[in-house]
């Protein structure tokens, strides 16, 4: 079965209220893009959601999951699945899916009845091919969604991660773009040795997106719901619908 919905989010640890502490509030507005996009996906007819985000290298999670903030100073667990025997599948998520986790928690569990989780890591410094040829691969038996954990670039200024890079503005409105159009070749045509030198974690995730997208087939739409840089990274929230 296609892939009916996807939903793009970014994965700082800043988004967890209880990690920004008195600064929270910085962050409502991207928190609640981030809800709206989730939710969509919820609410899109999906039987099973897929979570994919970068990390060291190209992984099938094990069902359940779980993580822990713990190394971002706040011992908050989080947890997607259950096993009536309260076994774990996998434990210590990479970032960007802990994030995705604790974003899909956020949606009260009456209103996910019946949807199934999966979990996949992509290396981020993968190919663009091995991105799109992995997303391409991503179908199920059922109608699926896909949510996509990742940062843009974090060259937004002398105060981000990476300093100040005067390509990075114009390589995020691209991906900004492309989100809105919901078009697949602009994402595939991010340049992986660009992406790292601005320090992008959202690239290869991304990519496996339009990869599935393109695969699925049919027309679609997206919508930005968030595109700024407030800590000099840049953050983007989008749904993608086939119509």
């Amino acid at each position: 079965m296609p892939l009916v919905a996807a939903a793009v989010c970014p994965h700082p640890p800043l988004l967890v209220p209880e990690i920004a502490g008195a600064a929270a509030s910085e962050l409502d507005d991207l928190r609640a893009a981030c809800d709206t996009a989730v939710a969509g996906l919820l609410d899109s007819g999906a039987r099973s959601v897929l979570v994919i985000g970068a990390g060291d290298r190209r992984a099938d999670l094990d069902y359940p999951f779980r993580g822990s903030f713990a190394p971002w100073g706040v011992p908050l667990e989080v947890r997607l699945g259950n096993h009536p025997d309260g076994s774990v599948g996998t434990d210590h998520l990479p970032l960007s899916l802990l994030v995705g986790a604790w974003l899909l928690g956020r949606r009260p569990a009456a209103g996910t009845g019946g949807i199934g989780w999966r979990m996949k890591t992509v290396g981020a410094d993968e190919s663009v091919k091995t991105c799109a040829d992995l997303g391409a691969r991503l179908g199920s038996n059922q109608p699926w969604a896909l949510l996509v954990m990742g940062d843009g670039s974090a060259c937004r200024g002398e105060k981000a991660p990476g300093y100040a890079d005067s390509r990075a503005e114009a390589y995020d409105e691209t991906v900004a773009r492309a989100l809105a159009d919901a078009d697949a070749d602009a994402l595939l045509g991010l340049d992986p040795d660009l992406s790292a030198q601005l320090r992008v974690a959202g690239r290869a995730p991304w990519q496996v997106l339009a990869g599935a997208a393109r695969a699925a087939g049919g027309h679609w739409r997206g919508e930005l719901r968030y595109h700024a840089a407030p800590y000099g990274v840049g953050y983007l929230v989008a749904s993608w619908e086939r119509q």
